[in-house]
């Protein structure tokens, strides 16, 4: 790990790195984790196609759990057990999307009203609120699950690996922004 990095911030780029890569050996991405926000999809939805049904599928998020696996030199017993983590994680997510998607149409529905009733928005925002906290344990229970599976050498560079794709989308992002930002 960077020598740099603060002893209190490993632990959770750790939490963070294994969240991120069983999201994606799960199928189930950011902008289906949270919903999208009360107006639709958010800031993140661009990683939909990624999941279940887009471009590349449920394959590709195979595939990218497979690299990492193999990354980290996992055996083939940790490998089974990693993938029996992560399709349960899926199986238990797809309901959970679902009710995201339900709760999402409910909250356009309220501000479609002809007049908006603030405290429905508010018991909806709650629900909102809820289910995020559902799937949230649900996929930290999954990256415990997936942490039991390998060893601390072995975590460690998953979440290496994972903080140098972070800062490589960081990058990208600036770079965009920047391409994006109005010429004067």
């Amino acid at each position: 790990m960077n020598v740099s990095t603060p002893t209190f911030a490993r632990p959770r780029a750790l939490a963070a790195a294994m969240a991120f890569a069983l999201v994606a050996a799960a199928g189930w991405t950011t902008a289906h984790a949270h919903g999208g926000g009360m107006m639709g999809p958010g800031p993140m939805s661009h990683h939909a196609a990624m999941g279940p049904g887009g471009p590349g599928g449920a394959p590709m998020m195979g595939r990218m759990l497979e690299r990492m696996l193999d990354q980290v030199g996992a055996t083939p017993e940790q490998r089974t057990q990693i993938r029996a983590i992560a399709d349960a994680a899926s199986a238990d997510l797809q309901a959970q999307r679902d009710a995201g998607r339900t709760l999402r149409e409910q909250s356009l529905q309220l501000f479609a009203q002809p007049t908006v009733d603030a405290n429905a928005v508010e018991s909806q925002r709650q629900k909102m609120l809820q289910h995020q906290d559902q799937v949230s344990r649900r996929m930290t229970q999954a990256m415990l699950d997936v942490s039991r599976v390998l060893t601390p050498e072995q975590r460690a560079q998953w979440a290496e690996r994972m903080g140098q794709r972070r800062q490589m989308m960081e990058r990208h992002q600036h770079e965009r922004r920047q391409l994006d930002r109005p010429r004067t």
